[in-house]
């Protein structure tokens, strides 16, 4: 009969544990990366595998870097929105399809619009890994001095853009 206790007790305390994690908005998790220069990286272009992009051509901007695949639900979500901010051209809007299919990622640009000044393509997932990329969307603002300001987890809304980065960006561009 104790053998049976111990577990249950675990399981009691594990319980009211987990319930309160799921409780947590998960696109507030903290990122190692806030107030650190963000990685740098090139890789192939999507469109122009022979061509290579990165953080070389991001150096001196306010920049949104948007990590997507087509493979991806909340990529589809927030796919509107970022063809809304790219046509407001308030900031540069740069995309690392990660993990994915370069055929699917260019069918999908080619039928909901191409948001991105450039998309890097990481089909194997490494620089994803610098980032701290776990799952897609994920969104990092970049200030002019190649520091991480801020990461978003999820899709992005007009209500995340207006509380979480319109503030950031204004502060960062004063700083310039």
């Amino acid at each position: 009969m104790a053998r049976y206790i111990a577990p249950l007790i675990a399981f009691a305390i594990l319980v009211p544990v987990l319930m309160i994690g799921l409780t947590k908005d998960p696109s507030r998790l903290p990122s190692p990366l806030i107030g650190k220069p963000a990685p740098r990286f090139e890789l192939p272009a999507l469109e122009d595998p022979g061509r290579r992009v990165g953080s070389s051509d991001i150096d001196g901007k306010v920049a949104l870097i948007n990590v997507w695949a087509t493979w991806c639900v909340g990529c589809r979500e927030e796919h509107d929105f970022l063809m809304r901010l790219a046509e407001s051209g308030s900031i540069p809007v740069y995309g690392i399809n990660w993990r994915d299919d370069r055929n699917d990622a260019l069918r999908w640009l080619e039928q909901l619009g191409d948001p991105y000044e450039f998309t890097a393509f990481d089909g194997d997932g490494r620089i994803g890994i610098d980032w701290g990329v776990y799952g897609a969307p994920e969104t990092f603002l970049v200030n002019a001095e190649g520091v991480v300001v801020h990461k978003h987890l999820g899709p992005l809304t007009t209500e995340s853009w207006q509380r979480d980065f319109v503030p950031r960006i204004a502060a960062a561009d004063a700083e310039r």
